[in-house]
This record gives C-alpha cells, sequence and structure tokens, in this order.
C-alpha cells in the first residue's frame, strides 16, 4: 500500500532513536525488545518496550508528542513529566516517570516510564466477569486518589497557572470551539448556562483535567495507574470529579454516573473520608 513503507520507515526510525536513547541511560550493552506499538492513543506515539541488559529485563513506554495544530489543548510534554515526577512522589497512583528525551536523543518532545500491567479498555473493565472486584471496590479509590492529588502543595508546579484552562476553564474551552469556526447552538446554551452559574471561587488545587474511565489503568483488583496527563492544570477538585461523572466516560451505564461504576455520592464521601475537601454534588454538576 502507498502508506506502508513510509510508516515502517517511520517506525524503525523510532526504534533506533529510542535504541540510542536508552544506551545512553543504560549504558552501551542495553538492548530494547519485545516491542509493542499499541493501537490506542490518539495525542501520543506510544512504543511499549523491554530494556534488556545481560539477564535482566524492565519494562517501559516510551510517549512521543504528535498532535500538533494551534488548537492543541494539551500541556507540553516537558509539563507533563514534571507533573508526574510530583504525583509520584506524593504516591499517587502513576507510572513512575523514568526520563524525559533530551534534544539529543533527536526523539522530539516526550519521557519513558514504567510499565504498569492492568487493562483501560472501557467495556472489558465495566462488563467482563474479571473486573467485578475491581468495580466493587473502584469508586472508593478514585475517591482516595483524588484526595491524595488534590492535596499536593502546588507551589513547585506553578508554570501550570499559565495554562489556558487553570486561568479560566469556561473560556479555554469556548476558545478551542471558536477556532473550530463551526456552529454549535446546543454547546452555545451550555456555555451561557456555566457562564451565568459559575460556582463560587474554591481552594486551587493540582487537577489531573482527563480522570476518567479509559485514562485509568485497572486491575482485577482495582486501580493501578492513573494515565494521559497532557490536560492537567490547576482549578476546582469539584472539576475533577464532576469530569469523572460526565455521560460520555458511563459508556452506556448511565445509571451509574461515576465512570460507569457507581453513584456521586459514593464518590463524594469516599473523597472526604480519606481527607479531601468538602464538596457538594451541585458543584460536581
Amino acid at each position: 500500500m502507498p502508506g506502508s513503507s513510509a510508516k515502517t520507515s517511520q517506525t524503525s526510525g523510532d526504534l533506533d532513536g529510542l535504541r540510542s536513547a536508552i544506551r545512553r541511560r543504560f549504558g552501551a550493552a542495553a538492548e530494547i525488545g519485545n516491542v509493542v506499538f499499541p493501537t490506542l492513543g490518539g495525542s501520543n506515539v506510544t512504543i511499549v518496550f523491554d530494556v534488556v541488559e545481560g539477564t535482566a529485563r524492565r519494562r517501559l513506554v516510551s510517549r512521543q508528542e504528535s498532535y500538533a495544530g494551534e488548537n492543541n489543548p494539551f500541556i507540553p510534554s516537558w509539563m507533563q513529566f514534571r507533573v508526574m515526577q510530583l504525583a509520584y512522589a506524593n504516591k499517587v497512583p502513576v507510572p513512575e516517570p523514568v526520563f524525559e528525551y533530551e534534544p539529543a536523543d533527536e526523539m522530539g518532545s516526550g519521557y519513558v516510564t514504567a510499565f504498569v500491567e492492568g487493562e483501560t479498555l472501557p467495556n472489558r473493565v465495566l462488563r467482563s466477569p474479571d473486573f467485578a472486584e475491581a468495580r466493587a471496590r473502584i469508586v472508593g479509590q478514585f475517591g482516595e486518589t483524588f484526595a491524595r492529588l488534590h492535596s499536593i502543595d502546588i507551589a513547585p508546579i506553578g508554570f501550570l497557572e499559565k495554562t489556558p484552562d487553570s486561568i479560566d476553564p469556561i473560556m479555554a474551552q469556548r476558545d478551542r470551539m471558536d477556532a473550530y469556526g463551526e456552529d454549535h447552538p446546543a454547546l452555545e446554551l451550555g456555555f451561557r448556562w456555566l457562564e451565568r452559574n459559575r460556582p463560587a471561587p474554591s481552594p486551587r488545587r493540582l487537577l489531573h483535567g482527563d480522570f476518567r474511565t479509559g485514562n485509568l489503568m485497572i486491575a482485577r483488583d482495582g486501580l493501578r495507574a492513573v494515565l494521559d496527563w497532557e490536560c492537567c492544570h490547576i482549578g476546582s477538585a469539584a472539576e475533577d470529579l464532576g469530569w469523572l461523572c460526565t455521560r460520555s466516560w458511563r459508556f452506556g451505564l448511565n445509571d451509574r454516573p461515576v465512570g460507569g461504576f457507581g453513584n456521586r455520592e459514593e464518590l463524594i464521601n469516599a473523597y472526604a473520608a480519606a481527607g479531601g475537601s468538602k464538596v457538594e454534588i451541585e458543584q460536581v454538576r
């Protein structure tokens, strides 16, 4: 096919660059193996691979920025990496950050993390008998994770304060929609309602910004890792809880608002029990 050779060439180049980057960090004898290019993910080139050093192996994940355009909603990878480092240090379940790509690597913008075993496909985690135990406990784990994330001191990541979603999340979304140059009356009504019903100011917290079913690595015993940090910003804790409860992330299980797993009251109570600030259901709405 016309595009096959180009794709093969790009893949080969990615692996050559990855091998060189690994050897800069792990030594000239290090090799890569068991390479997989996942089919999911729309904003990054993702490579899952083993670092091989003699008889030792370690499973890692490479993420390179691939989303371009003037209306890019995502923060740069260097910001993502530093936020993940801070989250990992504060025991938020996040893949361990290993290293960030540098210009000498010729891999563009991106980073490498540890691999976390689990499942992200919504229909499997929401419906398969294999994840029944996880579904029974995961809303409580969400509340605990939010509480830990939102308790992190934001001083070391002050650079996030200058991102559009940190300055004004409603205006950030409106600007993105306006940039498309399309008419969406229903969304305009939504924006008008939001403008007229802005919640009262609340403490500024570190937010994941896209915490929802599909961005969570889930095992049979529950939540293993929170993935995809390209939307993180500073704002109200209710934003994170509300995004998880959006209808889009229930995947048909609309009687379970929390990502298709449970109800809002259970999430809010688990959040408060783990030390999170008081959040009302209307704020989440």
